[in-house]
């Protein structure tokens, strides 16, 4: 087993061990807030935030939480630092938080910040959990931007709020593809991600599970 370095914990997880790409984590608020590019990159700022701060947290205290408690301690720490994100949001950008709704809050039972607190911060060093959090956070950023990008170019013609594609009810040619708002749009962007990042990355593509053994024909129809 390779030695964990700051510098892989940081960067693995954007591509080769992406945590909605690999791992299958965190989809449902990547189909749910990536109308646009200022939504996902506020999402993302909130991910990141939240789980490198709850796997610093959980890292410095991982020695004396008792292993009968140590998900309610996990799910408090976590939780705080939502509702941290949550006031700021309403304070600051009361517009932006009513556009991402519960999401914010769902942020609690986000898989990738359980898991991260859990698989990797309860194992090792505080400065170490922290990076591992700040790059999980970018990982989710990176599939939640693109994402949104293409939702929000052709859904609505425009990137972070800035007309890109002139649409025909302000004089210009372009038709707003109206489905890419939908959030079974992204399902089909999300599944075009995973096909390009294992087609880069072919170590990503999983086994077989069942293999015929040589020399063996099908069972001919009775």
């Amino acid at each position: 087993m390779s030695a964990v370095t700051p510098k892989g914990v940081l960067t693995t997880p954007i591509f080769n061990n992406n945590p909605i790409a690999l791992q299958v984590l965190g989809i449902c608020s990547a189909l749910a807030v990536t109308t646009s590019m200022s939504v996902s990159l506020v999402m993302t700022m909130a991910v990141i935030f939240v789980t490198a701060f709850s796997n610093l947290f959980v890292s410095l205290i991982r020695h004396h939480i008792p292993s009968s408690i140590r998900i309610i301690v996990q799910m408090t720490i976590i939780a705080s630092l939502v509702i941290v994100v949550d006031q700021v949001l309403k304070a600051f950008a009361y517009e932006m938080s009513k556009q991402l709704s519960v999401f914010v809050g769902l942020i609690i039972t986000n898989c990738i910040v359980m898991g991260r607190a859990e698989g990797f911060a309860m194992q090792n060093s505080p400065g170490l959990s922290f990076l591992d959090g700040i790059g999980n956070g970018l990982g989710y950023g990176f599939i939640l931007m693109t994402v949104g990008f293409f939702r929000e170019l052709f859904g609505s013609g425009s990137v972070f709020g800035f007309t890109v594609l002139h649409p025909v009810q302000d004089g210009g040619w372009y038709v707003p593809n109206g489905l890419l708002l939908l959030p079974p749009s992204a399902f089909f962007i999300i599944g075009l991600i995973i096909w390009a990042l294992r087609s880069t990355h072919p170590e990503q593509v999983e086994a077989n599970e069942f293999k015929m053994k040589e020399n063996t024909k099908p069972k001919e129809a009775v």
